[in-house]
């Protein structure tokens, strides 16, 4: 993977007695694994889980108590209101800018535009759940933007997040998925193409992260945020089709 070929250029002083659990949108699923493997390489001492699920329904268990340290939110639009709620220990920062694309195991994406989804070879459409995942606020968005959101209604069929929703493309149980360009460069879904749909036609996916106020008294959960603002992380985040945000520090 991306991570055993990158040099380490520090070291973060990390206890083994603090452990970190951090709550990730599941487009991170691959990219912050690797970043977590750099990581870990230059801090042996780290103990650290990792949650994936909904930005949305993540938001909602911090509020509700969830012993989170540090939350990676698909769109910074929840950091903000879990400070708003004096729920950090940071402000909001971007970390990256995502990309939604139309994936397929069964037809070629490469092909396909959004119009096409209203085609009668298209029976199944799957996009991440609109109520609480940001990837599925934004394909709703695009679909709309693109004037057949009324026409494809009937043929979609919902992931509680973007994992699940790749997920469901790849099994067949849909035809086609608009899924986060970061999956579709996996290796296991790399070898089918996709279309990189414009994003002019969606809100920006504006990715966000804090430690929260339960992470407040754990030095691992500053350094860690502290190392998603290095080149390393960022040299991951960029293989994966993740934009950066203009200063590449991540203050927004």
């Amino acid at each position: 993977m991306l991570a055993s070929v990158l040099s380490l250029a520090f070291v973060l002083p990390v206890q083994a007695s603090d452990p970190l659990l951090i709550a990730a949108a599941s487009d991170l699923r691959y990219a912050l694994e690797d970043i977590v493997g750099v990581y870990r390489q230059a801090n042996p001492a780290a103990d650290i889980e990792v949650i994936y699920g909904s930005s949305g329904k993540m938001t909602t268990q911090i509020v509700n108590g969830a012993p989170y340290d540090v939350f990676f939110s698909a769109d910074i639009a929840f950091p903000r209101l879990l400070e708003e709620r004096g729920l950090t220990a940071t402000e909001p920062a971007v970390y990256a800018i995502g990309r939604l694309v139309l994936w397929s195991n069964a037809i070629d994406a490469s092909n396909l535009t959004l119009t096409d989804l209203a085609d009668d070879r298209v029976d199944r459409i799957a996009i991440a759940q609109p109520a609480h995942a940001p990837y599925g606020m934004r394909a709703r968005e695009a679909l709309m933007a693109a004037g057949v959101w009324a026409a494809v209604q009937g043929k979609l069929v919902f992931g509680e997040n973007i994992a699940q929703t790749a997920q469901m493309a790849q099994s067949g149980a849909a035809d086609v998925g608009i899924i986060a360009l970061s999956l579709a460069l996996f290796p296991g879904l790399a070898s089918h193409g996709h279309h990189l749909i414009d994003d002019s036609l969606h809100a920006p996916l504006t990715q966000g992260f804090v430690v929260t106020r339960h992470g407040a008294t754990k030095p691992g959960a500053f350094a860690f945020a502290d190392f998603m603002r290095s080149e390393q992380a960022h040299e991951i985040m960029t293989q994966y089709g993740f934009g950066l945000p203009p200063s590449h520090l991540g203050a927004q």
